[in-house]
């Protein structure tokens, strides 16, 4: 017989001019958080709608011509089409007042760097909580009609797609996308030629084409490697998120970083704001140095201009989650950089330098050239603060310029359509612009109990549809039987969904903890099997692929849920996106996490959990430091930081037993009269009111406009006017304190009081050597507060010295006069440390003495 060779053909249909601007309506993410949108292309033929993953792009160009014409003809179709283009009109309006950007100026434009971005299952280029999370921060930004624009990579394969086999084991695949079928569009010059940036690596020049991809107001613009003009190494650069070796990951984070940078000058857009979201991006403040060198400034006065408008968010607990490159990777690639800049290698080197280290820590860079940084949950600042501490070396970790703001989701993406519709009936539709006022939220109280139960009915209903078909492919492929399917599936009945579901739903990293439930399996069984009060354990995600341990959970969890008791009880679902999340943080009963503390940076699927009515039951850590109130789910308090790694899980396991035994389940299955718990309705309606709005998006954002932005905006023009004379004067006077510090002595002329009596006044007197500093160029300062067993210096007030205007010899002499307000026994401190009008924090230089 002979070779055949197939061909291959895609014949797209033609688009009635009456449905024309479908093809905007797919172009724009919009309609990632507008449901009736993507109901409008799920309308014109379902099936396809399934088979091109709701992907509004792919579905327009393999649609039968046919079904479009009759969609022209459906009056109730043309009604919802029409509807929804006033409405997307409505939003894009540029007429419409920026009342939410009120306080950035009218030139401010802010830059969001990320290695991923997770808006919708179309667009794969995201793996979990950091892309998702800078997908809401996109969003929100669009909501608030911010001047924002967000840089990162497209990724020709993204991230790969999970399959689990019939032993648990995780079978990666990587599937190339046809950009043609993504919602992005290449960045074209007036002539047709796509827009295209040149980036130095060793040895070699690469081309990225600028892609870009529409988020409501907002515009993503993504560099892509894959070019014929490029060698087959260099295309690859981004072929995989998260792939590949360290040469990979350097020459993907110079794209982001360096690449973006003369991305966004090819485009001609000129920020005021930067913002690196995670260490990634980092290489961009190396780029806007050697701009500002070009133009004339000495590599100090460079480093203090970019700083100052640098925001810097840090997403990782563990000092190991850093990116940090070999010494001669650096010399190898950033050679150029640092001789451009007039600096040595070891000067070059110390932008990245970390104590203990000789790696460049992309951590270290970033804050070194950023002014403004922060974690994403009050617990998690502080955790940064301590593993950031060495670069503020004479500063206690609670006072260093590590800030936070803790993270918050996108409502509109995230809440049931469901709730929706019954806020509108019982809050009013203004319920959209109310997110964050959290009176308002307390309305939630009206909605009948028997109403709420039912939307919390239907959400699990249409999970466990989705849960169905997830688990059926995955038993047809493992070559499962339909007797084996009905045994897997026997309690997930969408008709009567009428037993507590139980989700865990994440990264499978191992301080996530995904087999903590399992630690005791004779008590788990006593939980979960009782035939009056069953419970179904749904667990879903990925491990990386190069996470042996990650993978070993996934398999051992396969392994418990194929005991014939638990068969049917516990279902191991792969596939996990972020369609089967949606799902399932609106349709499981209780959302489970359970991280080693205080690993977890923040979480925010427990947040989405919430503002859908489910109820979570956490570790003390992340998000959840802050969200839990003692009536709005259930706690773990977790062990000592230092505490024997197998006796904490004991600990944690027995106290979450306990939880499920004592409390949840039998709350769960208290049912009244009705058919449902009113006391888990009551505790179901205190986490959605509690969550919303605290934990959205907008709030999240507005406090980055608020806290970072608009001070970086402002700061950067006192840098940068007059040809940058602040930032000149900043960096001379840096490097004057930085000669002097060594030499600057501390010492106290008064007597100090053991004792006195209320209403007197304490009379200190201190003599400061100064090394030839000026005094105002200097604080000496006071702390006091009452003596407790543990010093915390936010807790404490603070007096400024004043200097006397008298010198003795090479002293200072300095005094204060204070007057304690309360009686008590009292600790007090003095110390001394630099000060200039001009700094972002009156800490940044990390330098501080103690008498």
């Amino acid at each position: 017989m002979s070779s055949k060779t197939a061909f291959t053909i895609t014949i797209n249909p033609k688009i009635p001019k009456q449905l024309k601007r479908l093809e905007e309506l797919a172009d724009n993410l919009w309609y990632s958080w507008d449901r009736a949108t993507r109901t409008l292309f799920a309308r014109i033929d379902p099936s396809l709608w399934e088979v091109s993953g709701h992907n509004p792009k792919a579905f327009l160009k393999r649609v039968d011509e046919s079904s479009l014409l009759k969609a022209t003809e459906d009056r109730v179709f043309m009604a919802s089409y029409k509807s929804i283009l006033s409405i997307y009109d409505s939003y894009l309006d540029k007429s419409s007042s920026k009342k939410d950007a009120r306080e950035l100026k009218q030139n401010d434009q802010i830059a969001y760097f990320c290695f991923e971005f997770g808006f919708h299952e179309s667009l794969p280029i995201y793996s979990g909580g950091l892309g998702i999370l800078a997908g809401d921060h996109c969003k929100a930004a669009s909501d608030m009609r911010l001047p924002f624009v967000a840089i990162g990579l497209l990724y020709r394969q993204g991230y790969f797609a999970q399959i689990i086999d019939s032993q648990g084991n995780q079978q990666v695949t990587y599937t190339a996308s046809d950009f043609e079928d993504l919602p992005v569009t290449p960045v074209l010059r007036e002539d047709g030629t796509s827009v295209q940036v040149s980036i130095e690596l060793p040895q070699r020049n690469v081309i990225a084409k600028i892609w870009q991809v529409k988020i409501g107001h907002v515009i993503l613009y993504l560099l892509d490697t894959d070019l014929p003009e490029n060698s087959p190494q260099d295309r690859d650069i981004t072929e995989n998120l998260y792939g590949g070796d360290k040469t990979m990951r350097i020459e993907q984070e110079i794209i982001l970083g360096i690449g973006g940078v003369r991305a966004l000058q090819a485009l001609g857009i000129q920020p005021t704001v930067w913002h690196i979201n995670e260490g990634h991006a980092a290489f961009m403040i190396l780029e806007r140095i050697h701009n500002l060198v070009q133009q004339g400034l000495d590599f100090a006065t460079a480093l203090e201009s970019v700083a100052v408008n640098t925001v810097f968010t840090t997403h990782t607990a563990v000092p190991a989650g850093h990116d940090h490159f070999p010494v001669e990777m650096m010399r190898t690639y950033f050679t150029q950089y640092y001789q451009r800049f007039n600096i040595s290698h070891d000067e070059f080197m110390a932008l990245g330098h970390i104590p203990g280290s000789s790696d460049f820590n992309m951590t270290a860079l970033a804050i070194h050239g950023s002014r403004t940084h922060n974690g994403v949950s009050k617990i998690h600042g502080g955790v940064s603060a301590s593993i950031c501490a060495e670069l503020w070396p004479e500063i206690e970790a609670e006072e260093n310029p590590m800030d936070y703001i803790t993270n918050g989701v996108h409502v509109p993406t995230f809440l049931a359509q469901e709730w929706s519709d019954l806020f509108d009936r019982y809050l009013g539709h203004e319920w959209r612009t109310k997110l964050c006022d959290i009176d308002y939220w307390n309305g939630i109280d009206a909605i009948p109990d028997h109403l709420f139960w039912s939307v919390r009915q239907s959400l699990k209903s249409q999970m466990f549809y989705r849960i169905r078909a997830q688990v059926s492919e995955q038993n047809s492929r493992n070559r499962g039987s339909e007797a084996h399917l009905d045994r897997l599936l026997k309690f997930v009945d969408p008709v009567n969904p009428n037993i507590l579901t139980i989700g865990f739903a994440r990264r499978f990293a191992t301080y996530k903890r995904a087999a903590l439930l399992f630690d005791n399996l004779d008590w788990l069984r006593r939980i979960i099997l009782a035939q009056d009060k069953p419970v179904l354990l749904i667990f879903a995600g990925k491990a990386h692929p190069a996470d042996v341990p990650g993978q070993d959970l996934i398999r051992r969890i396969s392994q418990i849920a194929h005991l014939p008791e638990f068969e049917g009880r516990l279902l191991l679902v792969e596939g996990y996106d972020l369609r089967l999340a949606r799902r399932m943080v609106a349709g499981v009963d209780i959302w489970l996490n359970n991280p080693i503390y205080p690993l977890e940076a923040s979480g925010t699927s427990g947040m989405k959990a919430g503002i859908n009515g489910a109820i979570n039951l956490s570790v003390l850590d992340g998000w959840w430091g802050e969200g839990y109130n003692g009536k709005n789910g259930w706690a773990i308090k977790p062990g000592f930081e230092n505490m024997d790694p197998v006796l904490r899980d004991k600990e944690e396991s027995r106290a979450l037993y306990e939880i499920l035994q004592d409390q949840v389940v039998p709350m769960y299955y208290s049912h009244g009269k009705s058919g449902y718990s009113p006391e888990w309705v009551a505790m179901a309606k205190h986490s959605m009111k509690s969550i919303m709005p605290r934990f959205n998006a907008i709030r999240m954002v507005d406090e980055y406009v608020r806290d970072f932005y608009v001070p970086a905006s402002n700061n950067s023009a006192r840098y940068t006017q007059n040809n940058f004379a602040g930032a000149k004067d900043v960096a001379a006077w840096k490097a004057k304190i930085r000669h002097a510090w060594q030499g600057i002595t501390l010492r106290r002329l008064d007597v100090p009081q053991d004792r006195m009596n209320f209403g007197e006044a304490m009379n200190l007197q201190v003599a400061a050597r100064l090394n030839y500093l000026d005094p105002k160029d200097i604080v000496i300062e006071l702390l006091i507060n009452r003596q407790f067993k543990t010093t915390r210096f936010q807790n404490f007030k603070r007096h400024s010295f004043q200097f006397t205007g008298k010198q003795e010899g090479e002293e200072h002499l300095f005094e204060l006069k204070l007057t304690p307000e309360l009686c008590g026994r009292k600790e007090y401190f003095i110390r001394i440390y630099p000060h200039h009008p001009f700094l972002t924090h009156p800490l940044e230089m990390g330098l501080m003495k103690w008498l």
